[in-house]
């Protein structure tokens, strides 16, 4: 089982961009010193409470200032990018990190972040694929040479190598029940975010979806399922309700707008209309009891031992910060008592 910490670098809107790195960095510190397993970083763009809009920089900072913590992207837009690029960067951040390099990708949820890049959405489930394929020809073959719909190249020979052989563990963002066959054909591992679509509760024939496509496909194993998953723990369960409320609540109503906003565009999968309507009716007792993790510490690892067994759960990785709201100290003390507390009972 992984443990790992999602960590936005996240800041009020107007706040000095600089204390907002410094702030996220002291998370990677504080996280390096309790001994967390990874760490995962998003690529986010054009939004106002976070600076992590370049998830290779930041990560090659981590790098360098942490000796034991693998380093996750969750996720790297692949659809957004040149795959030649990105090839010849994650293999560099694998040489500096030593090879603690996980490359979670996803084709991105929201249709905004494709028209800024001039990358339409509805061909990012396409040109995820052929970016893919692109990448593990250039970490694996003497020279890439690739005549897609979306990209061509002929006799590249890509330098950097990554120091994980064959390369570094692929695991693949899921958003969407369309998505989890999918990726269960091809062979990859998952991270879900279920916070658009789902309850943590409605999530096993999701994941039963995932693992029976892997095996129909022939793969070895049973597949690997990460959930990504708000998690807040304080000494009372009535801090543990109270602390992180506003927060939430902050994130529930702006997560309700933009799915609406995005419902009615082209290459969107599921019924976007309606989940933005359900999102905007929940209370925040709702998200509290099916979205979330709150509790004290003994809760939280009933709820967690709990869903590992359901969902068939290979790792765990959790926000301190959802919302974006949360005081630092509390978002530290939260992360202490969770790696502290609460993990050495699951393990």
């Amino acid at each position: 089982m992984d443990f790992g910490l999602f960590l936005e670098f996240s800041g009020h809107e107007g706040e000095d961009e600089a204390e907002v790195f410094q702030r996220g960095f002291g998370l990677v510190d504080e996280a390096e010193s309790l001994g967390v397993d990874s760490i995962w970083l998003p690529e986010y763009h054009f939004i106002p409470v976070s600076v992590l809009s370049s998830p290779i920089a930041v990560a090659t900072a981590v790098a360098a200032r942490t000796k034991k913590m693998r380093i996750g992207f969750g996720v790297y837009l692949l659809p957004l990018a040149n795959p030649i690029k990105v090839a010849e960067e994650v293999a560099t951040l694998d040489h500096i990190s030593n090879g603690r390099v996980e490359f979670g990708i996803g084709r991105g949820t929201f249709p905004e972040h494709h028209d800024a890049f001039n990358s339409p959405y509805p061909e990012s489930r396409n040109r995820f694929d052929e970016y893919l394929e692109i990448i593990l020809k250039a970490w694996t073959g003497e020279e890439v040479n690739f005549e897609g719909d979306h990209y061509h190249c002929q006799g590249i020979k890509v330098k950097p190598k990554p120091v994980q052989s064959p390369h570094p563990p692929i695991r693949v963002g899921v958003t969407s029940a369309e998505t989890f066959p999918i990726i269960g054909r091809m062979g990859y591992p998952i991270f879900i975010n279920p916070s658009r679509a789902f309850a943590l509760s409605d999530l096993a024939p999701q994941i039963d979806a995932y693992l029976n496509a892997w095996q129909d496909a022939g793969h070895p194993g049973e597949g690997e399922v990460g959930l990504r998953v708000p998690i807040y723990v304080a000494d009372t369960k009535e801090k543990a309700y109270e602390d992180p409320r506003e927060s939430a609540l902050t994130s529930m109503a702006g997560l309700a707008e933009r799915v609406r906003v995005s419902a009615s565009r082209e290459g969107t999968t599921g019924n976007w209309q309606a989940e933005s309507e359900k999102l905007a009716s929940m209370t925040y007792d709702d998200w509290f009891r099916d979205k979330v993790v709150y509790g004290t510490p003994e809760r939280v690892v009933d709820r967690l031992t709990q869903l590992i067994e359901e969902l068939h759960l290979s790792q765990i990785v959790y926000e301190v910060n959802f919302g974006r709201q949360i005081p630092f100290e509390q978002q530290t003390k939260c992360l202490r008592l969770i790696t502290e507390k609460v993990f050495p009972r699951i393990r």
